[in-house]
């Protein structure tokens, strides 16, 4: 059954992006929003903690290290070999405490981005129908897969970043404030400084990045039309016009790509020439006071190798601001998928096995407020075990009506009732197994044949063949490679067209549903292959109320019941023969020749 796309199509099919200032809150309101997912386990943001400080506190042992070794050098007692000891043992130190923090930290990102992944998913699974036509299949995939991947990679990775680097700024700054604490305030001028420039840079950052999010959508969007429409494409010669639009979009992101780099490479010359103003400052008073004051020379390459040790996590700091702005709002971007995407309604009545009783009470459905109505007060009573057809043009509203039944779309007035229960009281999942599908556009998954066919339920290979057999695909499925255990391939591209609908068929026999829809289920099929799909159909369904949707007046005009539609309405209703006296539209579409060929029509008798 198609899915009607009218819900989204007309906005692009793309995400927007989230507008300037729509997410709420501080930096860190907004960092708290992640604890729930990379806040745990506790013990290893302790271990990063623990060994993030003993290693900033390694990295300020080193001026002391030196101003040791200075002011013991050449005095008799001192021996040499304590100098590599000392050295390699700092340094080796240093590293084993940043490996213990990078592993630990590893570990949360990866648990945290696998918490966060599978709660988006599950959102997917059970999100309203709306979401897939107001989103791309691009932009969703893009968001789970791998908006959420690096942006929690570069999000984690510059937290570590600014604790070690902001630790070891406070450790050097309180060895710089204890051997000299007027030099060490002209240092501390630098900090409001660097400060006001990432703030500045930071903002303009997080908005460049929330365009680049659209631009990679749309130019992800066009990528994905272009693959699925491929022959379309080429048949009419559209390469060139496709590749103009494709460079169009990806020049903007290119753009967009550009300024990002302007802003986050500024950070860097801007932070250095401060940094190096005030070092200069410092170094000449410092030059100063050992001529006058008579400093000691291992006291002085102490504090200036303190000093130089502090440009370097400054300038990482300044370059933390790109890593952060755009890891944020890529996480920020899956949360609120989360937050945002509302789950189907569902009630709480559990039926085991319906008897297949449906009525439509007065039913209509608009797909938007200004649009016209695609079903106009529609009421409808089918019977348990009845064969129902429906035909009329195109657009008549029979295949909006099936999609109401399993609450693919949902009435903007009137009921539908299933066992005289209305289908908003049914637990959806309850509802939904009480419906088996066999529609023109078959969807598998790139599992094997059996799980295809058992899909969603436990799989029995003894009565997964006997549903090959019945649908007759079972000696095709044996002369596979490997069986019912042969992957099937990207939507079952290895099969044919009938060979597909009859592995669909398959899936309904084993589903065993009391109700069944057939939408189109043999318009697109040749000769032989709706002759083999048709006597599958007539197996499948015996002893189920049956909707059949099709084109082919001959195929359904045996059928119990016959509902001709036609702008939303049902205009006649009755068995075949009747419909053709009453020389109404059912009687037209039948003289336009829409049966003038079919192979084994579906008969009563059959079922």
């Amino acid at each position: 059954m198609r899915v009607c796309s009218c819900l989204g199509r007309a906005g692009g099919g793309r995400m927007k992006a989230t507008p300037e200032g729509a997410v709420a809150g501080t930096f860190g309101q907004r960092m708290m929003r992640l604890v729930p997912y990379f806040g745990r386990p506790r013990w290893l943001w302790l271990a990063v903690v623990l060994t993030t400080i003993v290693g900033s506190a390694s990295e300020a042992a080193v001026p002391r290290l030196l101003n040791f070794l200075v002011t013991k050098f050449g005095q008799p007692a001192f021996p040499l070999w304590i100098v590599p000891c000392l050295v390699i043992g700092l340094f080796a130190f240093r590293g084993l405490a940043g490996f213990m923090a990078q592993m630990a930290l590893t570990r949360i990102a990866n648990n945290g981005i696998f918490r966060l992944r599978s709660e988006m998913f599950q959102k997917l699974q059970s999100a309203r129908m709306q979401l897939f036509s107001l989103q791309s299949a691009s932009t969703l995939a893009n968001t789970v897969v791998y908006e959420v991947q690096t942006g929690s990679n570069q999000l984690v990775y510059a937290l570590l970043s600014l604790t070690k680097d902001g630790l070891t700024v406070v450790f050097l700054l309180a060895m710089l404030f204890y051997r000299n604490w007027q030099l060490t305030l002209i240092v501390l001028f630098l900090f409001p400084a660097v400060s006001v420039v990432m703030k500045t840079l930071s903002k303009r950052l997080y908005r460049i990045t929330q365009a680049s999010q659209t631009a990679t959508d749309e130019l992800a969007y066009v990528v994905e039309e272009n693959i699925l429409a491929h022959r379309t494409i080429r048949l009419h010669g559209a390469q060139a016009s496709q590749s103009e639009r494709f460079r169009g979009f990806s020049d903007r992101l290119r753009r967009l790509a550009m300024k990002s780099s302007t802003a986050s490479s500024a950070m860097t010359p801007l932070t250095q020439m401060l940094g190096a103003a005030a070092l200069s400052a410092v170094v000449t008073i410092a030059l100063w006071q050992s001529q006058s004051v008579g400093s000691k020379v291992g006291d002085f390459i102490e504090f200036v190798t303190g000093m130089l040790m502090l440009l370097a996590p400054i300038k990482h700091l300044a370059d933390l601001a790109n890593p952060i702005t755009r890891g944020l709002a890529a996480v920020e971007r899956g949360l609120k998928l989360i937050d945002e995407t509302q789950s189907e309604p569902s009630g709480g009545t559990v039926l085991q096995r319906a008897q297949g009783r449906l009525q439509f009470d007065a039913v209509s459905l608009h797909y938007a407020a200004d649009a016209a109505l695609a079903l106009d007060h529609v009421s409808l009573n089918i019977e348990p075990g009845e064969i129902v057809a429906f035909v009329g043009p195109s657009g008549a509203g029979k295949t909006s009506l099936m999609n109401l039944l399993p609450r693919f779309i949902l009435p903007s007035e009137g009921k539908i009732i299933v066992d005289n229960i209305p289908t908003e009281n049914w637990d959806i999942q309850s509802l939904r197994s009480q419906f088996a599908m066999v529609s023109q556009d078959v969807v598998m998954l790139n599992d094997s044949v059996a799980a295809n066919v058992a899909l969603g339920q436990t799989l029995d290979r003894e009565r997964v063949e006997h549903c090959l057999e019945a649908a007759n695909l079972s000696q095709h499925v044996a002369s596979l490679p490997q069986g019912m255990d042969t992957l099937v391939g990207h939507n079952a591209v290895q099969f044919s067209g009938g060979q597909r609908q009859r592995l669909a068929i398959a899936r309904a026999l084993y589903k065993d549903a009391p109700i069944l829809i057939l939408d189109e289920a043999t318009s697109a099929l040749d000769n032989e292959s709706e002759r083999l799909v048709q006597e599958a159909l007539q197996r499948l369904m015996t002893g189920r109320t049956t909707l059949i949707v099709a084109h082919r007046i001959s195929t359904i005009e045996h059928a119990d019941r016959i509902i001709v539609m036609s702008s939303g309405r049902i205009v006649e209703q009755g068995p075949h023969a009747e419909l053709v006296r009453q020389q109404g539209l059912y009687s037209r579409l039948h003289r336009l020749g829409f049966g003038e060929h079919s192979a084994a029509p579906v008969t009563q008798e059959a079922v």
